[in-house]
This record gives structure tokens, sequence and C-alpha cells, in this order.
């Protein structure tokens, strides 16, 4: 409902008889809260807000606004809790429970299908037809979305967990969500199952807790432990996809014959010989390790799966193997420096299969792949140069591409007889051309130009433009030069640095997941914030210089020209610190 933005209506401070209705509303709707709950959700003298807005399918919304976030919203005289209120209350609705990746397609408008749900040891949440329930991530019980069940909970196990499940209303990340204080979602633990519920359920990807302080963390790409902005990046399998499908996460045929840990490992040791085969090259040493993981290594995982290895020792096990060597280059900051590219363990790697939907992004149910605009200079007619343009149908504030340009000049030559008898590589100047081309001092000295003369000079005194066309839209065509993506390094009042870029939207690219991209794989926060001095503009703002990363991720894997991105300079040296 609020995948895209809306229109506001009205906002106005509450009445204290709308107050106390709102709170026998709240009490009505969620009998499971307390009278000191309530009390603390719809406060008695704190500032409350009623925002009535327009969803941008036409709905009629209320919107309940305190301390600044959206706490509560109607629709059709039913009441919701949003994710802020849910964060604070996650045991309000029954929830359910789907993979990481799942999420982007949800916050894009997609309703959530029964093949995304996690099957729980203990069974799914009892509700029945058209119940609101709330919908989190594995890993982490704090809410991310509510919809309202599209049947019951046995009529979800009588389907085999096929078709439609829930309808979803708000999410995370959402517009709604963005009205607020944009916040992440609190890290919230799993309910504790016991003993015999954890030998029952083999192909769990829950791990115990003693495990999880020690061993490397393998979940679906996106999860996070820190409550952070998230990847999500998916494919399209994964809210139709059969049971067994790889994006499951970890391979739960196979946990009969190999422990948690042992998966885990394999998983890692792809991904580094993976990217020590086909990413990394002799002259890129000495490479950052935290380079390595987050340009390499994190590009080579399966789609649906994830590396987190803040805990992990996999440089000291493949030192001992002696696969690579790594140096302290400066106090903290590790480097490999050497790589045997004739090791065994490289030399018989053997190059997964790639999967077909990677790097997809999905909008709704249709598959688009990422593809950089095509981005084409073009020229603009001044008041100034009318009379030249327009014999051939153009007129003031046309557009017109180089070749146009030049085309319209030679014609305009040849037609008027300008071209001169002795030297046909010269052109003599009628007074339209001298008006159009020539300075003021030049009018009764200049008689003729050579034609790359004459056509370099039109083209200079057009008006900069440009026109963008992004994928599977009309093109857009705008004055000027297009801004590039802008990055810079900053310090921050802790005296932290900070990479700060600018300008992704105008090459089709939201920073949200941009954000939710780079905070996995430089391991480092990330926020979103309107960027000073631009309308309608968004900048994101990572923790450390992350300019090797970012610049990766633009230049690399989203293909775009080098010379729409500024500020790749600023890239971490090896052996410096962040």
């Amino acid at each position: 409902m609020f995948a895209k933005a809306f229109r506001v209506k009205s906002n106005t401070a509450i009445k204290g008889s709308d107050r106390r209705k709102l709170r026998a509303d709240v009490t009505t709707a969620f009998p499971t809260l307390g009278t000191d709950q309530v009390s603390e959700l719809v406060p008695g003298k704190e500032e409350l807000n009623i925002v009535k807005l327009y969803a941008h399918k036409g709905d009629a919304v209320t919107v309940y606004v305190s301390g600044g976030n959206p706490i509560l919203f109607e629709l059709e005289k039913n009441l919701y809790p949003t994710v802020y209120t849910l964060w604070s209350y996650p045991d309000l609705l029954p929830t359910f429970t789907t993979w990481p990746l799942v999420l982007e397609k949800l916050v894009g408008g997609a309703d959530l299908m029964l093949p995304g749900l996690v099957m729980p040891p203990a069974g799914l949440p009892q509700v029945q037809k058209g119940d609101l329930c709330a919908i989190s991530l594995v890993g982490n019980r704090a809410p991310v979305a509510i919809g309202v069940a599209a049947m019951s909970t046995a009529e979800m196990l009588t389907s085999g967990l096929k078709g439609r499940g829930f309808s979803v209303l708000h999410t995370y990340q959402d517009h709604l969500w963005r009205s607020g204080n944009k916040s992440s979602p609190p890290s919230i633990a799993p309910l504790a199952l016991d003993s015999a519920d954890l030998s029952e359920e083999k192909g769990s990807v829950q791990m115990d807790s003693t495990l999880q302080g020690d061993m490397r963390h393998m979940t679906l790409e996106g999860e996070e432990e820190n409550g952070e902005v998230h990847q999500a990046r998916e494919d399209k399998s994964l809210s139709e996809a059969p049971e067994d499908t790889s994006t499951r996460g970890l391979n739960q045929d196979s946990t009969d014959s190999k422990t948690l840990q042992e998966q885990m490992d394999e998983l890692l040791q792809q991904c580094f010989l993976h990217a020590l085969k086909c990413r990394v090259k002799k002259a890129d040493l000495p490479l950052l390790t935290s380079t390595f993981l987050g340009s390499h290594m994190f590009s080579c995982c399966p789609e649906g799966r994830q590396l987190d290895i803040k805990k992990s020792s996999y440089k000291k096990q493949m030192q001992q193997e002696q696969i690579i060597q790594v140096k302290e280059l400066s106090k903290g900051v590790e480097s490999i420096v050497a790589v045997d590219w004739k090791h065994p363990r490289i030399t018989s790697f053997v190059i997964p299969e790639p999967s077909p939907t990677s790097q997809t992004i999905q909008e709704g149910s249709r598959e688009q792949p990422y593809h950089p605009p095509d981005i084409k200079p073009l020229y603009c007619v001044p008041a100034s140069m009318t009379l030249l343009f327009q014999e051939s149908g153009h007129k003031k504030g046309s557009f017109l591409e180089g070749s146009e340009v030049r085309t319209i000049v030679i014609n305009y030559a040849k037609k008027n007889d300008l071209v001169d008898a002795d030297n046909k590589n010269l052109v003599r100047l009628d007074p339209i051309l001298c008006d159009c081309i020539l300075e003021k001092n030049e009018q009764h000295t200049v008689m003729k130009l050579p034609w790359d003369s004459l056509l370099t000079r039109c083209l200079e005194k057009l008006q900069p433009a440009y026109q963008v066309t992004l994928p599977g839209q009309e093109p857009i065509v705008k004055k000027g030069r297009i801004c590039p993506i802008d990055i810079t390094l900053a310090q921050r009042a802790s005296n932290k640095k900070v990479t700060v870029v600018r300008n992704l939207e105008a090459y089709g690219l939201d920073p949200y997941s941009v954000a939710a991209i780079l905070q996995q794989r430089c391991q480092a926060s990330t926020t979103v914030n309107p960027a000073p001095g631009a309308k309608d503009s968004l900048q994101v703002q990572i923790q450390g210089n992350q300019v090797h990363h970012l610049g990766w991720l633009l230049l690399e894997e989203y293909q775009l020209p080098r010379k729409h991105i500024q500020g790749l300079e600023k890239a971490l040296k090896p052996g410096k610190k962040k």
C-alpha cells in the first residue's frame, strides 16, 4: 500500500476526545495489550498528530503519529500497527517468518507467497482467513511487515504451502516507514525451543545458541545481526519456489550426513577458492582482506546465501594450507600479499554454474535485470541560433543530437551555396552564420571557416542537454549536464571517516538498496538521509573509507561508465587505515 509515495491531505494535532476514542479502538483491536501498554502507545499528554493521506492507488488512510513516528494507521475503519509499534510489541500479532531475500519484493508491493514461509519447529501460528499478521525474518523476531492472511492456517497446510499467503499492507523501508525516523529493526532473538524440538528439526536453519558465538554464520543473503539496513537481492523463485529450492538457505536434505558447521565451512571455502581463481589477479596484490571479502568473496556467494565471517578464522586456515599469505602492512590493517595460484586446491576447483536469476532485481512479480541507463548528450537550440535551425523545422528549445546538428549545418551551407568554390574545405559565412557563431570582434574579420571549426563553434554555442533512458521507462530529457555519482569522504564529530555517495537516483539506483548491499559487503553501518541542498534526492553514508567497495559495485557489477562517477581516486590504498 505504501510502496510508492503518498499525498498528504492534512496534518493536525489530535483532540482530547479523539485521543480517548483512539485508546478505546486500540483496546478493542488489540486485546492482548494491557492498560499500561495502551497508555504507552497512545500517551495522554505527549504530542500526537492525525495525518490524513491518499495512498498512490487512491486509498484514503488515516495515520496516527507520535514522537515523529507513525504508530498506527486506519483503513476502512480497521486499525493497523506500523512496524515502529511492532518493534516495541513484537508479540502483538501472530508472526510468520520468511527469508531476508523476500523483503525487497514485499517492499516493492508484492504479496507474500506461501512457499516463502519458513516452517518453525513448533509449526505455523494458528490464524483464520482475514486475520492481521506480522511477518519477520529468519534470525530476528522484529516484524518487518504486516499483512492479512489470505487463508487459514489449516488451509495453508492443506494446500502444501502453495499460493498466496498474505496480502501485505505495510513494510519496513516503505514510504510510511520513511515518514518516521527511518530507524532499523531492533535485534530480537527468536523464541527459545526446548531440546526435543531442536532434535526433531534436523533441517532447521536455526542455530543453537552455544554455536552462534564461535562458528561462521551462513544465513540467507540480506540477514543481519545488528539491525542495520539489510541487503535484499532476490530472484523470482523466492516467493514461488518449491520447498527444495536452493533459496531455502542451507541444504536441509544433507543435514543428516553433514553438520551445520561442515556445510558452512564448505560454502566459505567455495567462495574463497572461486574468488581467487576468477576475480583476483597478481596485479591486485597487496589486497586488503576486507576488500577481498566485500568485493570478491561476496559476489561469488550462491544466490540465496550469505557470508558473515566477522568471527571466522578462514584467513588462518587458508594460510596454514599455504594458499595465501597475509601480512599486517600497518597496525590493525591486514592485506593478502601473496597467492599460490598453482596450489592444488585452486587448480582443481571447479567453478559452479551461475544461477540464471543472479543479480536480478524484482518489482512485483516481474523480473527485471539491472542495466545502466542509456545516457545520450544532446544540444538545445537557444534564441540566438533559431535562424540557423528554423529552415530544418526546429525552433527555440528544440533538442538535437550531435549528428543532427552536423547534418543541419552541412545542408544549410550547401543549400545557400556557402561552400568555397576554390577550397571545398572552407565555408563562407553569411550574416546568419556570423550572428550565430562569431564573437563580436570577429564579425568583420572572419569571412570563412574550415568545416571542423564551423561545426565545433556551432556545438559550443548550443546549450548542453542530455537524455536518460532507464530500462522499461520513457526517455527523460533535461537541460544542462547530468550530475555524476558523487563520492566524498567526510570527517564526523567522533573523528571517524564516513563515505558519502549522492546522485544515485539519476542512474536508476535506489539509495536504500545500495545502502543495504554496502552494509553487508563492508560490514559497516549505513544510513540514508536527504541530500543537503538537493530537492527530492537522497545520499548514502557508510562508516569508514568504503570507496573501493563502492567503486567495485558501480563499475564492475552495475557496469556504469567511469566518466559518470567522481571521487573514485579517494579509495583506501593497501596498508592504510580506514
